[in-house]
């Protein structure tokens, strides 16, 4: 795979972002995963994650998928159905890494180097394939009825231990008292929109130096060391969210960094693989704590 693949899937951000379209923010048709939001899907149910949840949730809303699910020409073939004729794939990418042997030129040993590479294949969302098993497809639902408090939401912020402050009028990561602050969810139009920024402050807090100590050399409000974290927060909740089933609205307080985005992508093909994996990293690390209290249960 040539090297330009960075540049091939920042380009396809950059331009969405330049539409002002944020392609992590946009919820699948709710006929699937009974009506809520999920990652985008390999055909045997495991979820993609980093840089691949966002070239496939950009090309679901380029495109009008509702489905969630992507497969390759021969997973369609293995499954007795087919790709329509004349329809274009979309590219993700997965790391490899190839071994070189080298000579030690002083001592005449050979030793062997790995070398990280990123490689690419072609999948199809399932409405671009034919003859499917009906389970592709998904079957219309009912909306669940509105409730006042989202209890597994609750529950999987509760089981990180993070220190909660509930008061005021400004959501924020305070990394000096390693508290998040949060206005009460009264506060908010929606219960969704209270997870979803209690989710993007989450991921803030997982950047403390003795969690997984993220530092892209911030120095002031505004410069590009900010901008890329506030860009791993966004896509952490995006995640987050997904993950829980959340569809919430796009923040319009977070609709100033976009200039700034642009900005840090043009100068860095490889910034929006860097802001992935950083959030994908971070959802991780805040799914762990529920996989331990589900092993001491």
């Amino acid at each position: 795979m040539k090297a330009d693949i960075h540049q091939k899937i920042t380009g396809q951000i950059v331009t969405a972002l330049e539409k002002g379209v944020r392609p992590w923010h946009q919820p699948w048709k709710a006929e699937h995963a009974n009506g809520r939001i999920t990652r985008p899907l390999r055909g045997n149910g495991i979820p993609y994650q980093g840089i691949n949840v966002l070239v496939l949730w950009s090309a679901a809303i380029d495109h009008g998928y509702g489905a969630p699910i992507w497969m390759t020409f021969k997973q369609a073939g293995q499954l007795g159905a087919h790709v329509r004729k004349g329809e274009i794939g979309t590219l993700v990418v997965y790391a490899d890494r190839m071994i070189r042997k080298d000579t030690n030129k002083e001592t005449g040993e050979e030793a062997e180097r790995a070398i990280p590479f990123m490689k690419g294949y072609t999948v199809f969302n399932v409405e671009q394939i034919e003859g499917l098993p009906a389970h592709y497809y998904g079957q219309p639902q009912q909306p669940p009825d509105p409730v006042q408090r989202i209890a597994h939401a609750d529950a999987f912020f509760a089981a990180t231990g993070a220190a909660i402050v509930h008061g005021g009028s400004r959501a924020c990561y305070v990394p000096s008292t390693d508290n998040i602050h949060m206005p009460c969810i009264e506060f908010f139009e929606d219960v969704v929109s209270y997870y979803a920024t209690l989710a993007h402050e989450c991921t803030h807090w997982t950047r403390h130096e003795k969690r997984l100590n993220r530092d892209f050399g911030r120095k002031r409000f505004g410069d590009e060391g900010y901008a890329i974290e506030e860009l791993v927060a966004e896509l952490g909740a995006a995640f987050l969210c997904a993950d829980l089933g959340l569809t919430p609205e796009v923040r319009e307080d977070h609709a100033s960094y976009i200039a700034s985005w642009i900005k840090a992508l043009k100068n860095d093909k490889r910034a929006i693989f860097t802001a992935s994996s950083h959030a994908q990293r971070a959802a991780d690390f805040l799914h762990a704590f529920q996989n331990k209290d589900a092993a001491a249960a």
